[in-house]
């Protein structure tokens, strides 16, 4: 996870251990750096933020032992990547699924993103990290749009043993989202998971189907789902998603895969809204909660 990245940083550090912190020397190291992350995915008003903040914490600075100057970029790095890839949003969802509960109500999730990113599958990881914490699920099959969508996603139900709402292909998507959310409350159920048509962020109808969505059930949570394995197109649909709806928080699938990193770095700055989980794997399990120290200390390769 991260190779390319992390070749990239300790190439950095070693390169400023020999220069001077301060003028053009130093921005002429950025400036690489500043290439090589983008060749790595990452946006390119991340990648000047964070070379920003390095030079501005670094310049001027008189460190005279070599391992000195090393540790100091090396934490340097580290508190500039932690505060990009931190939000200034915090969302506990468990906290929030109980929340709901105490007030008799469901919980209602719906998960925007395109085709190809694993969503259906990411929305079975979610169901099942539910269903090991006691809270019950509803699947709703609001993704009409695209063949084979309902039945992957009703696959997925009968697995984790849970029920799931559709309507037929063509069928108004928010009024299954709708009937899900009244069958949740009916009986008693703690969340609604709400699966909607993956689509590009350039595709007007169907964003305006998912504004519907949206507005209809009113969720107490849109969670954008991201290819890691994409990089900036991630970062860039992201952006674009949350042109339509509001995006609450992103999951971002495949990160085991990602030599780069890009993405992982990225989206959290942009949309300024917390990365919530990211998937490790194909089965239900693979799912772990972003944490900003972790990544962080994969990319500096450090214990």
């Amino acid at each position: 996870m991260f190779e390319k990245l992390r070749e990239s940083v300790r190439g950095l550090v070693n390169r400023i251990s020999t220069t001077e912190l301060g003028g053009e020397d130093l921005r002429a190291v950025l400036w690489d750096f500043k290439l090589t992350l983008v060749e790595n995915d990452v946006a390119l008003v991340v990648a000047e933020h964070i070379c920003g903040e390095i030079e501005r914490r670094l310049t001027g600075l008189k460190v005279s032992r070599l391992e000195d100057r090393r540790q100091l970029i090396k934490e340097t790095l580290r508190t500039v990547l932690l505060e990009t890839l931190e939000s200034p949003d915090r969302i506990d969802l468990m906290e929030l699924v109980d929340k709901k509960r105490t007030m008799k109500e469901p919980c209602t999730i719906v998960f925007v993103g395109i085709n190809g990113t694993g969503k259906t599958t990411t929305i079975a990881k979610v169901a099942q990290l539910l269903l090991k914490e006691r809270y019950s699920v509803v699947l709703a099959g609001s993704d009409t749009f695209r063949a084979g969508s309902i039945e992957q996603l009703e696959t997925h139900a009968k697995r984790l043993g849970i029920h799931m709402i559709k309507h037929q292909y063509g069928a108004d998507a928010a009024a299954v989202a709708f009937d899900a959310v009244q069958y949740a409350r009916a009986r008693g159920i703690n969340v609604v998971l709400i699966d909607t048509a993956g689509r590009m962020q350039t595709n007007r109808n169907l964003l305006m189907e998912m504004e519907k969505v949206v507005r209809v059930v009113k969720p107490d949570m849109v969670i954008f789902v991201g290819d890691a394995l994409a990089g900036n197109d991630a970062v860039s649909q992201a952006e674009e998603f949350s042109k339509s709806v509001r995006i609450d928080g992103s999951i971002l699938t495949k990160i085991d895969a990602d030599a780069k990193g890009g993405a992982a770095i990225s989206v959290t700055y942009v949309t300024k809204k917390p990365i919530l989980y990211v998937g490790t794997g194909q089965r239900y399990g693979d799912l772990e909660p972003f944490k900003p120290e972790t990544i962080t200390t994969r990319i500096l390769n450090t214990p």
